[in-house]
C-alpha cells in the first residue's frame, strides 16, 4: 500500500507559492515547457505515423459540474462558478462506459472535470461500473478531500487503481478531517494494499496556469504561446451533457468537438474537428483562436503515461520487425 504525502519542493516550494505566486507560476511553466519539448513531439510524431488514430491516454468524465471548493485559480470554485447546473444522465454515462469497453480501451480513466466528484451521490456505483467494463484500465480519483471520510475511501477503493487526495490550504497541514483518513490508512495498511494514495499539499490561493484566460487570478496577457500541446493527441474531455471538449483550461463548456447524443465516442475521435484541431496545435498554440494565449502544461502524470505508451509501441514495433525476419 504505497501511501504518502507530497508537497512539491516541500516548504520551499510552498513559500514561494505563497509569497511570490506570479513569478512561482512563470518560472515552473518555463521549466516545464523546456523540459517537455523533445517528448511532446516525439508522441505527436507517433500519433501522426500511426497507420491508425492512437486510443486517447485519458479519459475524462465529468459527472458533475460542481465543486465545493474556494481555490483561487479555477472558476469551478463555488464563489466563482457560472455555468449552469449540469448532472450526466446515467444512461450517457453508461453508454460511454460501454463504447470504450467495445472500443478495447486500456487506459487511464478518471470520472473528474472541472468538479468535486464527492458530490455526485452516484459516484461509487459509476466506478463499479467502469471497473466491471473496463477490468484493464487504470482508474484514478482525484479529489479535494473536503467531505472525504475513512467510510468513503472503502466504498470506493475496490474501484480504483489509484486516489489523489488535493489538500487545497492556506497552511501546510492536511485538514481534520484528511488527518483522520490518513491516519486510519496508516494504522491499517493491508486494508488498502491494493491502492496507491496519495495526499498532495496544495496552496488555496496558488498561481498555476492561465487556463486559456479563464483562471480567475491568472488572466491573459495577450502573449501568444507558440508551444505546442498535446491534450488534443492524449485526453478525450467529456462535459456531463455528452458533448466532448477540447480540455480542462475550458472552463466554460464553450468548446465542443461532437455530441456523444448523436455520435459515437470513436467517430468523434477520429473525425474532422479533432483532426482539424490536431493538425492546428502541433506546429503551436498560435494556429488554433482559442489555445493561443493558454500557458498550461501537461501534468505529470499525463507525461508519465506518454513515456509509457511511446516505450510500448516501441516494444511492438520490434517485435514485428522480428517476426518480419522470421
Amino acid at each position: 500500500m504505497p501511501v504518502k504525502i507530497h508537497c512539491f519542493m516541500g516548504r520551499l516550494g510552498w513559500e514561494l507559492r505563497k509569497r511570490v505566486p506570479m513569478l512561482s507560476s512563470n518560472s515552473y511553466l518555463k521549466l516545464q515547457f523546456a523540459a517537455r519539448r523533445k517528448l511532446q513531439q516525439q508522441y505527436i510524431d507517433y500519433f501522426k505515423g500511426s497507420a491508425e488514430t492512437p486510443k486517447p491516454l485519458i479519459v475524462n468524465i465529468e459527472t458533475i459540474n460542481r465543486c465545493n471548493s474556494t481555490c483561487e485559480f479555477c472558476t469551478a470554485n463555488k464563489n466563482a462558478e457560472k455555468r449552469p447546473f449540469k448532472r450526466m444522465e446515467e444512461d450517457l454515462y453508461h453508454s460511454i462506459i460501454d463504447q470504450l469497453a467495445d472500443w478495447g480501451y486500456k487506459g487511464h480513466l478518471t470520472l473528474y472535470g472541472n468538479n468535486e466528484p464527492w458530490l455526485d451521490n452516484r459516484i461509487v456505483e459509476f466506478h463499479r461500473y467502469a471497473r466491471e467494463k473496463l477490468p484493464d484500465s487504470f482508474i484514478f480519483m482525484s479529489t479535494n478531500g473536503l467531505i472525504l471520510d475513512i467510510d468513503k475511501v472503502k466504498q470506493i477503493k475496490p474501484y480504483l487503481n489509484q486516489l489523489i487526495i488535493n489538500n487545497y490550504s492556506y497552511e501546510l497541514k492536511l485538514h481534520k478531517n484528511l488527518q483522520q483518513v490518513y491516519k486510519y490508512i496508516t494504522e491499517h495498511p493491508g486494508e488498502f494494499e491494493d491502492l496507491d494514495i496519495l495526499f498532495q499539499m496544495r496552496y488555496l490561493g496558488e498561481v498555476l496556469t492561465n487556463r486559456a484566460g479563464s483562471a480567475p487570478n491568472k488572466k491573459s496577457t495577450g502573449k501568444i504561446i507558440t508551444e505546442t500541446c498535446l491534450m488534443p493527441f492524449t485526453d478525450m474531455w467529456i462535459v456531463p451533457d455528452g458533448r466532448m471538449g477540447i480540455c480542462c483550461c475550458d472552463n466554460f463548456e464553450t468548446t465542443c468537438l461532437g455530441d456523444l447524443n448523436k455520435t459515437p465516442l470513436k467517430e468523434i475521435w477520429e473525425g474532422k474537428p479533432y483532426k482539424y484541431l490536431r493538425t492546428a496545435i502541433e506546429g503551436g498554440r498560435d494556429k488554433y483562436e482559442f489555445c493561443k494565449y493558454c500557458d498550461f502544461i501537461d501534468a505529470g502524470l499525463r507525461m508519465d503515461a506518454v513515456k509509457d505508451e511511446l516505450n510500448h509501441s516501441t516494444v511492438l514495433h520490434g517485435a514485428r520487425q522480428s517476426l518480419k525476419q522470421l
